[in-house]
């Protein structure tokens, strides 16, 4: 599609409460792009947790609320890929014989993940002003499999000529958030975040980025637990911190 004159954003709940400063970057990077940024101030949750545990009626009024939020047939751009993900796949088969249907379809089918809408859709192109540095990139579940994004953090971080991009042994793999999963399989999931530490520490990289919040939350919060120094950071706040 064509750079349109103004989009919704949508913070999702984990950039509300504990990642802000990523939302705000999300937005300044598309209106410095002469994109108009429209943010509702009624917007809550998506739906996703209810979603997951098995409540359907729950997160489909939990849905109905953000739905409302977002009237006009505009880009909705989401710095998440889990996020993006239930709204683009999971909507519709939550809405599906809903009096809002195809409201929710409509929106459903113009919802980006930021990543995908700063390569996609805004073509941005970064000039880098920071230090030398050795980056290594977490991609989330929901942005490789759900959105099918994968690959457009790697190319946004490609454009900044003075950052290091290091593999992680374990790139593909979960880094056992998986949102509820988390709390249901505490053991499980910290076995699988203490694989994913190790593997990224062994990098020697000074910064893992990542395009989901609640990844970064997990890693980032295992990460100083284990009294590590490597750090943790959105890709929004990333790309502005380097390329402002």
């Amino acid at each position: 599609m064509h750079k349109p004159a103004s989009i919704y954003f949508f913070g999702s709940c984990l950039v509300d409460l504990l990642y802000p400063k990523a939302g705000l970057a999300g937005m300044q990077l598309i209106r410095r792009e002469g994109v108009e940024v429209i943010f509702p101030r009624d917007q809550t949750c998506c739906g996703q947790p209810a979603f997951n545990s098995g409540y359907r009626e729950e997160a489909l009024a939990v849905a109905r609320s953000l739905l409302a939020c977002f009237p006009r047939e505009i880009p909705l751009v989401v710095p998440s890929g889990s996020c993006g993900g239930m709204i683009r796949q999971h909507w519709p088969t939550l809405f599906t014989g809903q009096p809002d249907e195809a409201q929710a379809l409509a929106l459903a089918a113009h919802t980006y993940e930021l990543t995908e809408f700063l390569v996609d859709v805004l073509q941005i192109r970064l000039t880098d002003l920071g230090e030398p540095m050795k980056v290594a990139i977490h991609t989330s579940c929901s942005a490789r499999r759900e959105m099918g994004v994968a690959d457009h953090i790697e190319s946004l971080v490609a454009q900044l000529d003075k950052v290091e991009v290091v593999t992680q042994e374990r790139k593909a793999e979960c880094c056992g958030f998986g949102g509820t999963f988390a709390l249901k399989q505490a053991d499980v999931s910290g076995a699988m975040v203490r694989d994913k530490t190790d593997a990224l520490q062994a990098t020697g990289a000074q910064r893992v980025i990542s395009q989901d919040c609640g990844c970064l939350m997990n890693i980032g919060g295992a990460l100083e637990k284990q009294e590590r120094e490597l750090q943790s950071q959105h890709i929004a706040e990333f790309l502005l911190e380097r390329s402002p």
